[in-house]
């Protein structure tokens, strides 16, 4: 019994982030040229900053945020996980380090970022204590700057 919930449990988890995170940023800006569309690049602490674990629960995992990013931009997760049973491989930990090192120098978590195809910063945003459809339209505001 205590399997089947397990299982249950990962699988409606997988189902919440069946987002289109891209785990490359390479990969991403070359989609992001191939498509036409800007980046967002999230800087989160997702088993350690309390606001970016709201800012995933109310934002990034909502049915608005999902279909938005879908149809307007290609989507980055650079997280920094504290927790042994959460951290990441090594490729993908230097990987996040160098964005960082790159657009996040302060160390400020969340930080969420709107790139054009290029890697040029459109915007830069934080955790708002807003509805999905406010924070998209916050993140929308940056492409017309």
């Amino acid at each position: 019994m205590k399997k089947s919930i397990v299982l249950l449990f990962l699988f409606l988890v997988s189902l919440g982030y069946s987002q289109n995170w891209k785990s490359d940023f390479e990969v991403a800006k070359k989609q992001a040229a191939s498509e036409n569309k800007n980046i967002l690049l999230v800087f989160s602490g997702s088993d350690w900053c309390a606001p970016c674990i709201k800012l995933d629960k109310t934002i990034w995992q909502s049915e608005e945020f999902k279909k938005e990013a879908d149809q307007n931009w290609i989507i980055y997760r650079a997280d920094f996980p504290k927790k042994k049973a959460n951290l990441l491989s090594g490729d993908l930990t230097a990987s996040n380090k160098k964005l960082a090192d790159r657009y996040n120098k302060s160390g400020n978590f969340p930080l969420v970022l709107l790139l054009d195809k290029s890697g040029t910063v459109l915007g830069i945003t934080g955790y708002k204590n807003v509805s999905s459809q406010e924070y998209i339209q916050l993140i929308h505001s940056f492409e017309k700057q």
